[in-house]
């Protein structure tokens, strides 16, 4: 099986590079890698210790972040190096202060994983939630540096658990312990023989609480917002944003905030056409914002602000792959609606089961959930106290490591 993994590792190179003639993420993609071990060594102290952070994209990020932070807090003589696999994570943080370094991760190839490993010279690897890499994870193991998966989850459906799966079973066991986000996680290691697993929950709980604890405001969105109601829509797709659409028209004494997911050119005119009362925040300090019922937000980074302003919150992406972070608004004490794929995170069928969420997938449902979540600020109140229980997976993680720093 090892063969037909780096084959397919290499026919994954092959595609990106077609496709990066004509896709941005794409061009970023392979440009970002190029020279990548030069940009490395021209960063990066050779012979220092590092502890090394992966994340897959910027949610990853986010989710492991207050983990990062409270290292250097606590550590502040450690030093740091972050890799992402994804444009998205890595052209947003890749100035971020507390890392010596900000990378992208080489394609998982046995050379690549060995003059990386090198290179960091790595004291802990932390992995979070998923990205299961072979040549990584091997040489980590052969050098006998700790591994860490962090607000892990585990589903029955997912290739470790298949009788196909031996190989990536394998990858599995040159983890050192996994931090899971619930016990069935917990349950499905224990049926492939992995017990090197704990029960922490979700660091994301930590990000949110902290961010609602300490969140700065916007003076161009108060002044937008004004004494409206407000309904935040964060993370959308067209298929959110043509619904939104009709809510705006029901709702003519409501202010919406749009925070698209993708914020290129083409993709804003669109949202101009679906929105015709809207201005985008770079315009709004020159425009009259009592005369715009919709907000655009055409820039990357405010979203977790902006649900402070937010009476209800509509999260984008449960028409594609999955929704997004329903957890940065009900840290805020509002009550959240979403589309039908939501069935990947929990937290989303928690909020559902204690009535503080509602998930949609046509317009009438949306203009229903819209009616009763809107009215109903004791729900508000629910979800932040659901946030709030679930905190304290950081430190139980920041304590395993600390027992295994060497002096």
């Amino acid at each position: 099986m090892l063969w037909l993994y780096n084959i397919s590792i290499h026919l994954y190179a092959l595609l990106i590079r077609i496709f990066s003639t004509f896709n941005t993420k794409a061009s970023l993609f392979i440009k970002g890698r190029k020279n990548i071990f030069t940009q490395i060594d021209q960063k990066i102290v050779a012979g220092e210790r590092h502890i090394w952070f992966h994340f897959a994209s910027l949610g990853e990020f986010e989710q492991g972040r207050t983990l990062l932070e409270k290292i250097k807090e606590h550590y502040p003589e450690k030093r740091i190096v972050i890799t992402f696999f994804s444009p998205s994570g890595y052209e947003i943080r890749k100035n971020y202060p507390l890392a010596e370094g900000v990378f992208y991760l080489p394609l998982d190839t046995a050379v690549h994983a060995e003059k990386l490993i090198a290179a960091f010279n790595p004291e802990f690897a932390i992995f979070t939630k998923y990205e299961y890499w072979y040549h990584y994870f091997r040489e980590l193991n052969k050098k006998n540096i700790p591994l860490l998966i962090i607000s892990g989850i585990f589903r029955p459906n997912q290739v470790f658990f298949k009788v196909y799966g031996s190989f990536h079973r394998k990858i599995l066991t040159f983890v050192s312990h996994f931090f899971v986000q619930n016990e069935e996680s917990i349950q499905l290691l224990k049926t492939i023989n992995i017990q090197n697993a704990s029960l922490s929950g979700d660091t994301r709980f930590d990000r949110v609480a902290e961010n609602a604890a300490s969140v700065k405001r916007l003076a161009l969105v108060n002044t937008f917002c004004g004494t409206a109601a407000v309904c935040i829509a964060g993370s959308t797709w067209p298929e959110d944003e043509e619904l939104m659409g009709g809510l705006c028209v029901q709702h003519p004494d409501w202010k919406f905030i749009i925070a698209p997911h993708e914020i290129g050119e083409a993709h804003l005119k669109a949202l101009e056409k679906i929105f015709p009362q809207a201005v985008k925040y770079s315009a709004l300090a020159a425009a009259d914002a009592n005369q715009h019922q919709v907000l655009i937000i055409d820039n990357i980074g405010m979203l977790s602000a902006l649900y402070a302003y937010g009476r209800l919150a509509y999260i984008g992406g449960g028409f594609g792959a999955g929704i997004h972070n329903t957890l940065e608004a009900a840290a805020f004490g509002i009550p959240v609606i979403f589309g039908p794929r939501y069935d990947k995170f929990q937290e989303a069928k928690d909020l559902i089961a204690l009535g503080a969420a509602k998930s949609i997938g046509n317009p009438q449902e949306l203009s229903n959930a819209f009616e009763e979540l809107s009215t109903a600020a004791e729900k508000g109140d629910v979800a932040k106290a659901y946030v709030v229980s679930k905190t304290g997976s950081t430190d139980q993680i920041l304590q395993y490591i600390a027992r295994h720093f060497k002096p």
